[in-house]
């Protein structure tokens, strides 16, 4: 098994705005540091080599990432321990504060890739009824399944 995730924010500003250009300027430098880190395995992509250009809402600045990971180590290895911890760090300058959980993680098959609106299934179930064992956070896992 492998883990899962989807993180989701409103950007402050259109995606080409100079504002944003600390974010934008930076995806590519990023995602390619997410590929060559021990324990990845699969990110989605949109147009172009990043997600923002898929919308799973009518709100245009709703912005997703969603990857699949080895285990929670590896992915909160990259989240925390690579140029990737800076933007999280600057994350309030490209985001609105977002009311609910903005991240999800959950157990998926090996070669399971699931879909953004799997994803955003999985965050409103955190949301609505907390960690648990079908969608979980970094600070609160929840052991891989017997299969």
């Amino acid at each position: 098994m492998q883990i899962a995730q989807i993180n989701v924010g409103r950007v402050r500003y259109p995606l080409d705005d100079p504002r944003m250009a600390g974010f934008v300027d930076n995806l590519a430098r990023v995602n390619a540091i997410a590929e060559r880190s021990e324990g990845f395995v699969w990110r989605l992509i949109g147009e172009g080599d990043d997600a923002t250009s898929i919308k799973l809402t009518d709100d245009p600045q709703f912005i997703i990432n969603m990857s699949v990971w080895a285990g929670p180590e590896a992915l909160e290895a990259f989240v925390y321990r690579t140029v990737h911890g800076r933007f999280v760090q600057r994350r309030e300058d490209w985001f609105e504060p977002y009311p609910g959980p903005f991240l999800a993680l959950w157990w998926v098959g090996e070669g399971e890739r699931p879909t953004p609106q799997e994803g955003l299934r999985r965050l409103r179930l955190l949301e609505a009824q907390g960690p648990s064992s079908e969608a979980f956070t970094l600070t609160r896992r929840f052991p891989m399944p017997a299969r």
